[in-house]
């Protein structure tokens, strides 16, 4: 069974059709890429899931329960995480601290880190960081962090209302190639001992068919072609429109 089921996706934006008739799906212990050229619709899909967006049409389930149109926050309560391009992980705060902001967002208790928050889910926070290999730097700034360190507090925070599904959106963005490795290689990891569900956009080809399980393709909108990465990388409509640029 698929965790995500997207089927019949279409969005547009004054008319500019950004997503046409989209359908993919992603299953428990399984890391899906989905790429494309710039203005493929990728940012677009992202949003819709994540409910940033509203669909024009179509629908989004996620564990067979429809999500379509949910706000953020309740997607996110549901058991959908995200990462992001850019890390989204407050500098001045230790990576701990940003990573019992979000268990304290998981629970509905955000106003309580306008009081006595420091105290609270410590050793939770802890576990978290321990299990994206940062057990050692709890207390540091994230400003004083490497990047690929603070990509994986912001890792960290995305799992913290225990996901059964993980968008993660140009993982290896402004990474070193070492890094990119370590991060990629943690999230298969996740996925595969969790049974966590992986959606994840990236331009970087050696990351898409180094890790993952399956590949979408999107151009002007469309899937264009879906499978394994072997028969993606092979098909000659996705070497004219993106590998060959690639």
């Amino acid at each position: 069974m698929d965790v995500l089921a997207v089927t019949g996706l279409s969005k547009s934006y004054d008319g500019v059709r950004a997503l046409h008739d989209v359908s993919f799906g992603v299953r428990a212990g399984e890391l899906v890429a989905m790429i494309g050229p710039n203005g493929a619709g990728k940012t677009t899909c992202f949003n819709l899931v994540n409910g940033q967006l509203r669909p024009d049409s179509g629908k989004i389930f996620l564990n067979e329960t429809n999500i379509t149109g949910l706000r953020p926050r309740d997607i996110w309560r549901r058991g959908v995480g995200r990462t992001f391009q850019l890390a989204a992980a407050f500098g001045s705060m230790s990576a701990r601290q940003n990573v019992q902001t979000a268990l304290l967002s998981q629970r509905g208790w955000l106003k309580s880190f306008l009081h006595d928050s420091k105290s609270m889910f410590v050793e939770e926070a802890d576990a978290l960081l321990a299990r994206v290999g940062l057990a050692g730097q709890a207390e540091r700034p994230c400003a004083e962090l490497a990047y690929g360190d603070v990509k994986r507090v912001e890792l960290a925070m995305a799992l913290a209302n225990r996901p059964r599904l993980l968008l993660m959106d140009e993982p290896a963005a402004g990474m070193a190639p070492e890094e990119r490795e370590v991060l990629m290689a943690l999230a298969a990891e996740l996925a595969r001992r969790d049974g966590l569900a992986v959606l994840f956009t990236e331009h970087d080809v050696d990351v898409v068919f180094g890790f993952a399980d399956r590949v979408v393709v999107l151009h002007a909108g469309e899937v264009i072609a879906a499978g394994a990465p072997a028969q993606v990388r092979a098909d000659p409509r996705v070497q004219e429109v993106y590998l060959g640029d690639a």
